[in-house]
């Protein structure tokens, strides 16, 4: 799996698509520090934009590399490798080659600017990995789609869409729900629909750990309110984990299904 986990990865490093993702988070980078000498306040912005972009990039690439790549997949599967070992060493260095490009592209400029010197230090690292976790699982979640589809318009119009209703139509559904049972206690319904929307975790734990309680949010400060801050964090980061988790395991199950 090392093998091709590394073929993946240098594959990808060359590509001009890593090297448009790199340059526009170092851009992006540059713009807000330079818009706002706050670090508290960039870092906020950067938030918002992660949490949102991050999940779109993975999910994109991650039906277009399985796509693009299904002719060297059906060569390796002629070999005497485990599909186990295709499929999962193509997924980590897809992730891993996306997930540097972001660190890499805000590194620069955070790092140009003196974080390292700055409080905020822990909260920029928070937000690296938080957007290097959302790249995990969505691109695991399009792998998924792009292995139970044939058809590359389909597969990538699918992983765009799961995108599209995690960061805009599942709020949007979760906020009428509010308004129309408004009558109701729902604080136990607004902590169990948050753990089926990755982003919507990712934004809480974020929230959670830079304590801008403005911020939180129904959601966020019923969890803040119930389980505390940090007891909080614990039980978000656990839930992003099995969020990871189990799209790799159906990775796994339906490579072994798949018939090329």
């Amino acid at each position: 799996m090392i093998k091709i986990l590394k073929y993946s990865f240098y594959d990808l490093m060359r590509s001009k698509w890593s090297y448009i993702y790199f340059f526009f988070y170092l851009f992006l980078g540059f713009v807000l520090l330079f818009l706002n000498n706050d670090l508290s306040k960039s870092i906020i912005t950067l938030m918002n934009v992660i949490v949102v972009l991050t999940p779109l990039i993975g999910a994109i690439f991650g039906a277009m590399y399985h796509y693009n790549s299904k002719e060297f997949v059906e060569l390796l599967l002629a070999q005497p490798l485990k599909r186990r070992t295709i499929f999962l060493g193509q997924f980590l260095g897809l992730s891993i080659s996306l997930t540097l490009s972001l660190v890499a592209g805000l590194g620069i400029p955070f790092l140009s600017y003196g974080i390292f010197m700055s409080a905020d230090i822990f909260d920029f690292i928070s937000i690296l990995i938080v957007g290097g976790v959302l790249t995990f699982i969505f691109t695991a979640i399009s792998y998924n789609i792009a292995l139970a589809n044939e058809d590359k318009i389909k597969g990538i119009g699918f992983a765009i869409l799961a995108w599209l209703f995690t960061a805009v139509i599942y709020d949007g559904l979760f906020l009428v729900s509010l308004v129309i049972f408004d009558e109701y206690p729902l604080e136990y319904f607004a902590l169990g629909a948050s753990v089926f929307n990755p982003i919507d975790l990712s934004r809480i734990l974020i929230i959670l750990k830079l304590d801008i309680s403005a911020l939180l949010g129904y959601t966020g400060a019923v969890l803040q309110n119930f389980f505390g801050t940090s007891v909080g964090m614990l039980i978000t980061s656990i839930m992003l984990m099995l969020w990871m988790f189990i799209p790799l395991k159906m990775i796994v199950s339906k490579s072994k299904k798949k018939d090329f």
